[in-house]
């Protein structure tokens, strides 16, 4: 079955964009996963198609309609009825490395992108209740809009598909794949502006090769990602 992505967003041009290259791209060619956009605008029951409106309480900026969001959204639900329906929000859950699995795991994703000062907050509680919607966050930082963000949680789902990275042994051994970040990695030539490989790494012996990749990612990790490293730490007492 083809795992499907729908982007309900102000920008369907936005789309692929960058995940019609590499990776994401041949799988987007070969028909492993799918991308379709609803265009939010398309929705408005105006002349003028207006999507958004100035918000109560005398806070600045526009807020998206939740009229015309929710007639959006009932569009890409009703096309994709088993699809997990998200919204790219700086307030929402955290996105992770677990989330990608659950996320790759499952039919596929919808998910809103807002723009200007967010969405209308009741269309999200409706949706919540009534359809599971989760908010995620890619971030503690504002972008523009939820596209970018988006993007973003579709290239770590996408890769872990299958066949869209042939090594699972590759994909095993990426960061936070482990709980830790990914361990210091070299290639040819062996010896560049006098840095040289490790010379653990020429020895062909796998097993202290296997334990020094392990010593290595817990030394980067405890240095350059504490909360990861007391994370690791207590999952490994509680073991």
């Amino acid at each position: 079955m083809t795992w499907s992505a729908h982007i309900v967003t102000l920008f369907p041009e936005m789309f692929p964009g960058p995940l019609q290259y590499s990776l994401a791209g041949r799988g987007l060619r070969e028909g492993i996963w799918s991308l379709t956009t609803t265009q939010i605008r398309d929705f408005a029951t105006d002349k003028r198609r207006t999507v958004d409106d100035t918000c109560y309480g005398h806070q600045a900026g526009m807020i998206l309609k939740p009229n015309v969001v929710h007639a959006a959204l009932s569009s890409a639900v009703k096309a994709f009825p088993e699809s997990r329906v998200l919204h790219m929000s700086p307030r929402g859950r955290p996105f992770s490395q677990k989330l990608a699995h659950e996320f790759s795991d499952s039919c596929g994703l919808i998910i809103l992108c807002s723009r200007y000062e967010g969405v209308d907050d009741r269309v999200i509680e409706l949706w919540r209740e009534e359809r599971g919607l989760e908010e995620i966050s890619v971030g503690d930082y504002v972008l523009s809009g939820g596209e970018v963000a988006a993007i973003t949680v579709l290239d770590a789902c996408v890769r872990l598909l299958p066949n869209i990275v042939h090594s699972e042994e590759s994909l095993a051994l990426e960061s936070f794949e482990l709980d830790l970040l990914e361990f210091p990695q070299y290639t040819k030539p062996y010896d560049w502006q006098g840095r040289v490989v490790p010379e653990i790494l020429l020895s062909g012996d796998h097993k202290k090769i296997a334990a020094w990749q392990k010593d290595e990612a817990e030394r980067v990790t405890q240095v350059r990602r504490p909360d990861l490293w007391r994370a690791y730490l207590d999952k490994k007492k509680g073991a």
